[in-house]
């Protein structure tokens, strides 16, 4: 048996994606699936400010489709909004401050029911909390799971239609985020009657640190009705993957 470290690439069968948007774009990503082909649930990961950095290699996405298909059985889609680039290439479009970004989710969404994959929820992270909030209403979708939501962009009239829709929706807020700390969000929350809210004690905003890591993926295996607290170290194949 070896520990799982930051870096650990566990195996699945992994696919690049070209989705196409509503009005005409292509966007980048790609689709971890656990070996078998076979999920028991998805995620849909929607990422970080593109503008500051964030991007489907956002390190809990990357580590989410790294780890979750061997683990969990998830199958892990996750793509760059449009305009934005990582090692997997640049979508097409430009950024919109979450708001055309909702015809990016919703393609995203659209290519997991195309191919049948099951129990669909949507992980949203900082910026891709606001593009979920504000258009993860749809089709197919389980539920959500929120990780240090800013309502930057969406607003108290988001989630009131999120408590009318009545899908599960966890909120993990760090202790120390930089934006929205659990006591400033509690309120807002408090606005949808399912929404869960777990105030993370020691996080901060971007969810550094393995231990940290491992909470947030432990929850969105609970989310999606898989086994927890899911294994630390694996006894098969596993490369490491490096930036260099």
């Amino acid at each position: 048996m070896e520990r799982i470290a930051a870096n650990s690439v566990l195996p699945a069968i992994r696919e690049p994606l070209t989705l196409r948007t509503a009005d005409g774009l292509d966007l980048v990503g790609e689709l971890a699936l656990p070996e078998s082909g076979s999920a028991a649930a998805t995620i849909v990961c929607v990422h970080p400010l593109p503008t500051h950095g964030g991007m489907m290699d956002s390190h809990l996405f990357r580590k989410a489709a790294w780890r979750l298909p061997a683990l969990a059985d998830l199958a892990v889609l996750r793509f760059n909004t449009r305009g934005t680039t990582s090692a997997a290439g640049t979508s097409q479009g430009q950024f919109d401050a979450s708001t055309a970004e909702g015809l990016d989710l919703e393609a995203a969404v659209e290519e997991a029911q195309r191919r049948d994959l099951p129990n669909i929820w949507l992980v949203g992270w900082s910026f891709g909390t606001d593009v979920v909030l504000r258009h993860g209403r749809l089709p197919g979708v389980t539920g959500v799971l929120l990780l240090s939501p800013p309502l930057r962009y969406a607003q108290d009239s988001d989630l009131v239609r999120w408590a009318e829709d009545g899908r599960p929706m966890i909120v993990m807020v760090p202790e120390f985020d930089d934006f929205l700390p659990p006591a400033l969000a509690a309120p807002h929350f408090a606005r949808v009657p399912q929404a869960e809210v777990i105030a993370v004690e020691g996080a901060k905003h971007l969810w550094v640190g393995e231990k940290y890591t491992s909470i947030v993926l432990d929850q969105i295996a609970a989310a999606t009705g898989r086994p927890t607290p899911l294994p630390s170290e694996w006894d098969g194949p596993m490369s490491k993957w490096s930036d260099l």
